[in-house]
């Protein structure tokens, strides 16, 4: 029986993708946000009815509202709704288990590379012919939306641990890509952190298996912790210790050892692709450790080896997520979502790769190749944990432009702000941008042929992709 469904924050990419699955379940779907966008244009064309804005009056004729993390509680429109016994409220990743329910879920969990691992095992299952529904924190390039209902029993979700609400999920392959401390707003300590990916592999369904990254200090702990527990699931390991397969895996990481998890029948496939003709998807090593585990979580589910490796091969990426926005005479202006100090080191690690591999296929016409940064701070408690960390992670970048700190859910902190980031790093290597408007043509004056330029952060920086590029255009 079809319901009325109200999703508060449906601009998000998150609850947007809900409201798709909502959409493909049958029922009438309704949305509204903080602001007119793009998205709900888009979700408009596809039959929610949207609005911008927040107000009790969208409660009319609703039989469940769901509501995203980034709503607060005194909301009045959320408050209207829990007063009345007519609505039913769900967080959005508890609608998102209620779909699940009945399906082989994947759940990607960890506090880097979720998005990008969700996709790729999405990607590896279709193409073995799968064709699971899912629901990803980013488009899929190409696809224009990060949510399907498939025809199948299978589904793969990115599973949020930022607010804890990864723990409604049970899921029947758990992939845990990494344990790093971070939401320091939810989590009071390192051992709350930690505590919740036990929490989650313990929610694995009996017979189901956790994936889980040998070469992370935080998962191999995970693992070592599970070791010897009778009611723990099935534990594949993977990372050096465990190569990744095939034409997947970097060298350097597969060692020539042979493959962990079960064993594949298939013949030894090429080398990989050197750096210069892999795909942006691929780039850089935490892209293949991501590969390795969506190709592990396939082939455990039935997916024939070397079709899942193709289709990891052919993946196109998703949204901000070293995510090309245009070339303009030699220079790449790319977007990307890091914004923890390890995920900033690993972009840079892999523009640093692609800017080499430019210039190697170019000869002397790319210039030097520089890498150049304009790094929003995501959320003040983050930025004062992890200034210092910041300031390290940026001095990888030739040149970094730093943006306010983007609050979100968050109410400004006294003495907490970007000059926090900018003490920590070398005085001609980092300048606050406090005129934001002034940055494109700033940046766009800077960059030179061979130049990659990166717009980085959680926030809204994202924004200033385009910009650059066009005022690169400008002054052709």
């Amino acid at each position: 029986m079809s319901q009325a469904v109200h999703l508060m924050g449906v601009g998000g990419v998150g609850m947007s993708a809900v409201a798709e699955l909502e959409l493909g379940q049958g029922n009438r779907v309704s949305g509204c946000d903080g602001r007119d966008s793009a998205t709900l244009a888009r979700l408009a064309a596809l039959g929610v009815t949207t609005c911008a804005g927040h107000s009790p009056d969208h409660l009319e004729g609703v039989d469940r509202l769901v509501v995203s993390s980034a709503i607060k509680p005194d909301n009045a429109e959320l408050l209207a709704a829990v007063a009345d016994p007519a609505v039913a409220v769900q967080h959005r990743s508890q609608a998102l288990a209620a779909f699940a329910n009945g399906r082989r879920l994947v759940a990607v969990a960890g506090t880097h590379g979720k998005t990008t691992t969700s996709a790729m095992v999405v990607a590896a299952l279709e193409a073995a012919g799968f064709d699971p529904s899912y629901a990803i924190g980013a488009e899929l390039i190409g696809r224009g939306s990060g949510a399907h209902t498939g025809a199948g029993d299978l589904m793969v979700i990115e599973a949020d641990e930022s607010d804890g609400s990864f723990l409604n999920y049970s899921p029947l392959v758990g992939i845990v890509t990494n344990i790093e401390l971070d939401h320091g707003d939810y989590y009071p300590t390192r051992e709350a952190y930690f505590g919740a990916f036990v929490e989650f592999a313990a929610r694995i369904r009996p017979g189901g298996c956790l994936i889980a990254c040998a070469c992370d200090e935080g998962a191999r702990a995970l693992m070592d912790h599970l070791a010897g527990d009778r009611e723990a699931p099935q534990i594949i390991a993977y990372g050096p210790s465990r190569p990744a397969h095939g034409q997947l895996a970097d060298p350097d990481l597969a060692g020539g050892r042979p493959l962990a998890g079960r064993p594949s029948a298939q013949p030894t496939p090429a080398p990989p692709p050197s750096p210069e003709d892999r795909p942006s998807a691929l780039i850089g090593r935490h892209m293949l450790l991501n590969a390795e585990a969506a190709a592990l979580a396939a082939e455990w589910l039935g997916a024939d080896p070397a079709a899942a490796r193709s289709g990891l091969a052919a993946f196109a990426g998703t949204t901000r997520r070293f995510e090309s926005r245009g070339q303009v005479d030699g220079v790449w202006v790319v977007d990307d979502y890091a914004h923890h100090p390890t995920e900033i080191a690993a972009t840079l690690a892999a523009a640093r790769e692609r800017a080499a591999a430019r210039r190697r296929r170019s000869g002397t016409g790319l210039g030097q190749g520089r890498v150049l940064v304009v790094f929003q701070p995501h959320l003040y408690s983050r930025t004062r944990q992890f200034a210092r960390a910041f300031g390290e992670a940026l001095a990888g970048a030739d040149k970094v432009w730093l943006l306010d700190v983007y609050g979100a859910r968050e109410q400004p902190m006294a003495g907490v702000d970007s000059g926090l980031i900018a003490a920590a790093m070398a005085p001609g290597q980092v300048e606050w941008a406090r005129r934001r408007t002034e940055l494109p043509a700033m940046v766009a004056a800077a960059a030179r042929p061979g130049d990659i330029v990166l717009t980085m952060g959680a926030g809204d920086v994202t924004e200033l992709a385009p910009l650059i590029v066009a005022e690169l255009e400008a002054r052709r």
